[in-house]
């Protein structure tokens, strides 16, 4: 694997894990929602500040440990429903729309309350966003396979969330969601061998429902989003 070799010595790749433990310390306390600045202004500092291959690194880090927590919190609250009621609840993390689908009002949507304090509308929305721009050097900081899982999961869960975890579709979320698909889009067209694409995103792909966008400070409509038509048009090349 090129990225391998890469680590080893292969490529001039000269990484700084004191600066990403800085950077990754900065990220989680100057930003989220409790700073009282609106999301894109948050996500556009984020993405300046996570530059450079030290900076991707943090980003993928980011993006794969708000995954692992999601999954973690889901199967807590699996277990929690199999404590009070007996019925068992499957967590599969390549799709998780069957769960959302069986369980969906019973299962609180986890992106807003992980014990990283990554927020899904600052930082991961800014992380996704530099792995995307960066995607042509993943494989030099990491192997991006198992990235892009963790992004497409990310993407799945804000899917599910819309349609069955009550997630209000503002213009963060709706910005949240197409950074996704634009940042899986810029990593599939990097890699040389890209993955099968996952259930959750066939089944979606084959809509074309549009979904109002909210303004995140009042109930006015402000626009639409179609998630089916976006992934055809960034997955399909």
């Amino acid at each position: 694997m090129r990225w391998l070799r890469l680590l080893l010595g292969g490529g001039r790749v000269h990484l700084d894990p004191e600066r990403q433990q800085e950077l990754l310390r900065d990220v989680q306390s100057r930003y989220g929602a409790h700073v009282r600045i609106r999301f894109p202004e948050q996500v556009e500092a984020l993405t300046g500040t996570l530059n450079g291959d030290d900076g991707l690194v943090v980003a993928a880090r980011i993006v794969s440990q708000v995954a692992d927590e999601a999954h973690a919190d889901l199967q807590a609250q699996a277990h929690d429903v199999h404590r009070r009621t007996g019925r068992r609840l499957l967590v599969h993390r390549r799709n998780y729309r069957p769960l959302w689908k069986e369980a969906g009002p019973g299962l609180r949507w986890p992106l807003f309350t992980l014990p990283c304090g990554f927020h899904p509308y600052a930082q991961v929305a800014a992380a996704v966003t530099v792995v995307g721009s960066q995607a042509s050097r993943l494989d030099r900081v990491t192997d991006p396979n198992p990235l892009l899982t963790r992004v497409f999961e990310v993407l799945d869960l804000t899917s599910a969330g819309w349609e069955y975890g009550r997630v209000r579709v503002d213009t963060d979320a709706a910005t949240l969601a197409d950074r996704l698909i634009t940042s899986v889009g810029q990593v599939l067209a990097a890699m040389d061998d890209p993955p099968r694409l996952p259930p959750a995103v066939r089944e979606l792909m084959r809509r074309n429902n549009t979904v109002d966008v909210y303004d995140p400070t009042g109930p006015r409509v402000v626009g639409g989003i179609n998630l089916g038509a976006r992934m055809r048009e960034h997955f399909l090349v």
